[in-house]
C-alpha cells in the first residue's frame, strides 16, 4: 500500500514486518523515531515481540547478540556514538555468525558533537565483518531491510548486516512509499531457522577463546562468508523485484553513463541530488553521469569497474574522511583499486561532513575540477574560519 510516511517510521513498519522476536535499541538522534515507533507497536500488541529497554547501546546490541544465539530473529537500530559504544560488541557478533539487522541513520562523530549527517559512522566500521547496505531514499532504504534479513539468514552466509540511510535528511523526510502486507514479507521471507542455538538440552559454546593456531582460519571463514553474501544480496534482491516490482540484484545502479565523459561515484541520499545536476549538466553538453553504490560490503569491484570502463575521470563524492590518506576519502580508495590499470583517473572530494548542505551547483563544479585533474580535496571548506 502507498502511504506517505516519514522514513523512520516506514523502518520501523519494515522491521515489524520481518517479524522479530526481539527488539532492543537506545535511544539516540536521529534514529530514536524508530524504535519509539517499534515500542509503541510492541505495547499496542502490533508486534509479537519482546522489547527489552537497556542502559546503553553497548547493551542493547549485546542483548541482541544473547537473543540470536538463542536462537530468535532480532533487530535494533542506532547511529553515531552509539553505533561507536556498539564496537566491541560489533566484531563480536560477526565473528559469532549471528544474522542480526540494524538499522544506522547515519550521524557525523564527534568530536566536536554534531547530531547532522555524514557517513563515518558506518563506514568506520567496513571490516567488522557487517554486511552494508545503502539507500538513496524512503523506499529504497525500507526495502532493504526485507532483502538483509533474508540474505544474512541463509545458512551459507549467517552473517549481520547494517541498512545505512542519512540521518534527518531520509530518516525525518515525508515521502511516498509502498508498505507490503504482512502476508507478502511471511511469503517473501520465511521464518528464521537457526544454524545451531544455544540449549541446555543440547550444549555447546559460541565465541570461545581461539589460540594462535585457529583464530585466522575463523577470519578466513568469514571473508568467505561475506564474498557469499555479496551473491545471496544479489539472489534476494532478484526474488525480491519479482514479487514487489522493484529489482535490487545489482549492487550499484548506473545512471546516464552509456556515453559520461565524467562519472560520479557516490552512496546515499546524495544521489537523488547528483542525478538532478546531471540532467541539468546534459542539457548544457556535458555528458555527467552517476554510479551510485547500494551494497558497499561487500565491496561489487567488478560492478564498479564494469560500471566505469572507458569513463576518463571519476569523481568520488565522500561523506566521510580517511584521514591521512591521499585519496581523503573511504570510498575513493575502493574505487580506485577496484579500476587498477585500466587507466582511469580517480578523484576523491570530501563532502557534507557534519551536514553541511551539497547543491547542485557544487556538483556542477566537482565536474569541471575532475575534469582539469584537480582532485583528493575537502571540496567546500570556509577557508575563513582556517
Amino acid at each position: 500500500m502507498l502511504q506517505i510516511m516519514e522514513g523512520s517510521h516506514a523502518v520501523a513498519e519494515a522491521a515489524k514486518l520481518c517479524r522479530p522476536e526481539v527488539v532492543s535499541a537506545y535511544p539516540i538522534t536521529p534514529q530514536t523515531h524508530i524504535v519509539e515507533r517499534l515500542a509503541e507497536m510492541v505495547a499496542d500488541g502490533e508486534l509479537d515481540a519482546e522489547y527489552l529497554c537497556v542502559d546503553s547501546e553497548l547493551s542493547a546490541l549485546s542483548v541482541c547478540l544473547g537473543s540470536s544465539a538463542a536462537g530468535s530473529r532480532v533487530y535494533s537500530a542506532t547511529s553515531s556514538q552509539g553505533l561507536m559504544l556498539m564496537a566491541e560488541v560489533v566484531f563480536n557478533v560477526a565473528g559469532m555468525r549471528q544474522p542480526i539487522i540494524m538499522s544506522i541513520a547515519n550521524r557525523a562523530l564527534g568530536a566536536p558533537l554534531s547530531i547532522w549527517n555524514d557517513q563515518q559512522d558506518s563506514l568506520s566500521l567496513r571490516d567488522s565483518g557487517w554486511f552494508q547496505l545503502y539507500g538513496e531514499d524512503v523506499q529504497e532504504m525500507t526495502d532493504q531491510h526485507f532483502i538483509a534479513y533474508k540474505a544474512a539468514e541463509r545458512h551459507d552466509v549467517l552473517l549481520p548486516g547494517f541498512v545505512c540511510f542519512d540521518g534527518f535528511i531520509l530518516s525525518h523526510t515525508y515521502e511516498p512509499v509502498d508498505i507490503p502486507t504482512q502476508e507478502e514479507i511471511d511469503a517473501y521471507l520465511p521464518p528464521y531457522v537457526p544454524y545451531n542455538k544455544l540449549d541446555a538440552k543440547s550444549p555447546l559454546s559460541m565465541g570461545m577463546y581461539a589460540t594462535p593456531d585457529y583464530y585466522m582460519e575463523f577470519r578466513y571463514e568469514t571473508d568467505l562468508a561475506m564474498q557469499r553474501a555479496g551473491n545471496a544480496i544479489s539472489e534476494v534482491g532478484k526474488e525480491f523485484g519479482e514479487m514487489f516490482g522493484r529489482d535490487y540484484s545489482m549492487h550499484t545502479e548506473s545512471y546516464r553513463m552509456d556515453d559520461a565523459d565524467v562519472a560520479f561515484v557516490a552512496l546515499g541520499s546524495i544521489c537523488g541530488t547528483v542525478k538532478d545536476a546531471i540532467d541539468e549538466m546534459r542539457a548544457d553538453g556535458i555528458k555527467a553521469g552517476l554510479v551510485k553504490i547500494r551494497t558497499y560490503r561487500p565491496f561489487p569491484a567488478k560492478e564498479i569497474a564494469h560500471a566505469l570502463a572507458g569513463v576518463p575521470k571519476v569523481a568520488v563524492l565522500e561523506k566521510n574522511i580517511s584521514l591521512g590518506t591521499s585519496m581523503k576519502g573511504i570510498v575513493g580508495l575502493e574505487v580506485k583499486d577496484a579500476l587498477t590499470g585500466t587507466g582511469i583517473d580517480v578523484y576523491s572530494y570530501v563532502v557534507g561532513l557534519g551536514g553541511r548542505d551539497i547543491r547542485k551547483k557544487d556538483i556542477r563544479a566537482i565536474a569541471a575540477l575532475a575534469e582539469k585533474g584537480e582532485g583528493n580535496m575537502f571540496y567546500g571548506l570556509r577557508t575563513e574560519l582556517l
